[in-house]
Order: structure tokens, then sequence, then C-alpha cells
């Protein structure tokens, strides 16, 4: 079996190339090159010439084939581009989702292929299984045994064919596990850190980034009260009311007093505090909403400031993706499932409304910082079963 490991010169594919190899896996290894440019890199990270020296000394000291793609071009246009766009739009992208659906499970699957891979393993933290539906096998996607660093989340878009030639050889380990495998072994990357920032492109500091495409342009800041901001649940809501609730409040400038300026909305994320530089206030002010077409940011003081807060949101029907395809809703359908905007939020209960024009989710409990652009995952116990684009 003819197995090849994305190998970053992190810990967890270090490993998980040793894991392999130790189960007698005909293992090659491949480093991708996805990003150049270093604008709005934060300076002391590390570059993708150090990551690739130690996956190749990790790889000789395991004693398989290392190779190098370059995969930038394609990276650019179907991660970056698509992150530039919806900044524009006033959405806050998960450029992580992006890359794994569009390069590491599929570009990256083709050059694998290219070696007569029957698998393609990573370093991700989750699990995969299968089961058999009216005689057809399904792939499933779960959660990591490590609560602390699932990352199956970030995995949330993947289809089945996708899954099909998937390994996660870590999943069902702890990180500390991993740490201490990699230095019994003595893995060139044993006591590296965990990458942190934009998927391939590092920790970046995001408006100096966004600003090679994104032109600065000056703006109204305007403080929304809490008084204004409303009731933080309706005490009934029916089904009449579901676009109203599960979409972001939409603020006008006379709803609020302007208190300062900003060099423009599509550089701020709603539950954003730092870059405001506003001061006379006693709490810090948060980003409650923007305006892109105004260019105006609304803020609010204070940690519980209900314009922070939603009871809901909703995916257009084009967006509801399903990992699980023989679970898909049926229009007029309802389930309770538990859910997560976010990488790391703790995992909150729902029930999921199946219209035709697409997926109303209402929260047992109201949500704090939901943002457009970024992706709602759904999961039946420790088993993702789909996702979507919030609107």
């Amino acid at each position: 079996m003819r197995t090849v490991i994305g190998l970053s010169g992190g810990v967890d594919s270090s490993v998980a190339a040793y894991l392999l190899k130790q189960q007698g896996h005909d293992l090659i290894a491949l480093f991708m090159i996805n990003w150049h440019d270093r604008t709005g890199t934060l300076t002391g990270q590390c570059t993708w010439e150090d990551d690739a020296l130690i996956a190749e000394m990790s790889a000789k000291k395991l004693n398989i084939p290392f190779h190098i793609v370059d995969l930038s071009e394609q990276y650019r246009k179907r991660v970056v581009d698509y992150m530039f766009f919806e900044y524009e739009q006033g959405r806050t992208p998960n450029p992580d989702v992006l890359c794994n659906r569009e390069i590491k499970f599929d570009i990256f699957i083709d050059e694998c292929l290219k070696y007569d891979a029957d698998f393609v393993a990573t370093g991700h933290y989750c699990r995969k299984a299968e089961t058999i539906v009216g005689g057809q096998t399904y792939y499933r996607l779960l959660a990591g045994s490590d609560a602390n660093k699932d990352q199956s989340y970030f995995l949330c878009q993947l289809n089945q064919k996708q899954l099909s030639r998937a390994l996660f050889p870590i999943g069902a380990l702890q990180k500390p596990d991993v740490r201490r495998i990699a230095a019994e072994q003595q893995l060139p990357a044993a006591t590296r850190k965990d990458s942190q920032g934009i998927c391939f492109v590092g920790k970046v500091d995001l408006p100096v980034f966004l600003q090679q495409r994104l032109k600065a342009k000056t703006g109204d800041v305007i403080e929304i009260s809490a008084a204004f901001a409303g009731k933080k649940r309706l005490p009934e809501i029916t089904e009449q009311l579901f676009y109203k609730v599960c979409s972001p409040y939409p603020y006008k400038p006379w709803n609020g007093t302007v208190i300062g300026k900003h060099q423009g909305a599509q550089f701020y994320t709603i539950g954003q505090r730092k870059g405001l530089n506003i001061g006379g206030h006693k709490e810090p002010l948060f980003i409650i909403a923007t305006d892109i077409r105004r260019n105006i940011i609304y803020v609010g003081e204070g940690q519980s400031h209900p314009g922070l807060y939603r009871p809901g949101l909703f995916i257009k029907a084009s967006e509801i993706h399903w990992l699980r395809p023989d679970m898909t809703m049926a229009t007029g359908e309802q389930r309770r499932y538990r859910l997560r905007v976010r990488y790391r939020q703790p995992l909150q209960w729902a029930t999921l409304y199946r219209r035709a024009e697409g997926l109303y989710i209402l929260f047992d409990e109201l949500q704090r910082g939901i943002a457009p652009g970024q992706f709602a995952a759904w999961y039946d116990d420790d088993e993702l079963i789909g996702s979507g684009v919030i609107l």
C-alpha cells in the first residue's frame, strides 16, 4: 500500500510519517510550497525554506524518499484571491478551510497520484471511519481524540471522494504523546513550535497583508448603545421571524454616535477589539457590525454588549455542504445538532431548519461574534456531518 505523506516540517506530520513507516506503508514524503510573498508576514516567523529543510531532514531520518512540489500559483488563485475577495465584500473568510478543500485534498492529491499513491496522509488531529448505509460505504470524519487540538473543523468542506483517500495517523493521539514520540525518535521537528496564522502564509499583520490589494479609505466609527441594540432574545421565534433573527442586525448611521475614524471597513471583523485606538470608555470597544457600502464600522462598549450576540445564523441553499450525503436534510425537515462557527469554539446545541432558500440555525444559547463568511460546522456526537458559509 503506497502512501504519500504531506510532510510540512512540523512535529505533527513528522510523527504521522513515523507511525506510517512503523505500520509498513510504502511511504513517500512530499513537501508543498504554497506561498513565496512575505509582505505583511511578521518578522521572526519561519520561512518555507526553513520548513522544507526540516522536512527533508525528517525524511532522511525516517529513510523515506523526499520530494518538493510548488503549488503557489494554485494556492494564490484558489485560496488567497478568495480571501481578498471575501474581505473586500465585508465578510470574514477562513482560508484554512479553503486550503484543505482546494489544495491539500484536491491539487495535492493529484500530485500524490503521480507517485501511484493509494492514500494521502496528513498530520491533522482528526479521525476517519467507515459505515455502510443501504449497501453503500460512506466515510466518516470524526473529531480528534485530543479535544484541545481537534482539527476536524478545518476539514468541514471535504467530500466523500477526498475522504476516501485520506489518512490521519495521529488523530487518536494526544498532543503530548506526539511530542513524546518525536523526542524518543529524535525527529528534527521534535521541539519546533506549532505553526500559527494563515495556512502556509504564516502569522501576518492582517491590515498590512490586506492592503496589498485593498485600499485604505477613511470612514466613521459609530457607537451603538446597548439600549438601542435591544433584547437579546425574542420570547418566541416563529418561522416568519427566522430570517430576521438569523441575519446580522442592519444598523444605520443615525442609530448611533460618531466617535472616531477608521481606515477601511474591510479591515475589521465582528467581535474584533484591537486596532480601533479610541479612548474615553470604561470598557473596551468591540466591532458589532460593518457596512462596506457606506464604509462604516459599528462598535459597542463591553464584552456583554447585546450587539455582539445573535440567536442564530443563515446559510444559503447553494452553500450547504454535506460530508455525509446520505444524511442530507429535506426541505421542511428540522434536526438537532451541535455546532461551532470557528476553530476551538466549544460545540453549541442548535436546531437546524431546512427550507427551500437555505438552512436556518437557531442556537439554544446566544452566540457571540458570529461573522458573515465564517464556516458553520455541525456534528452528530463526534462526527462532522455538514457545513456551510454563514450569510
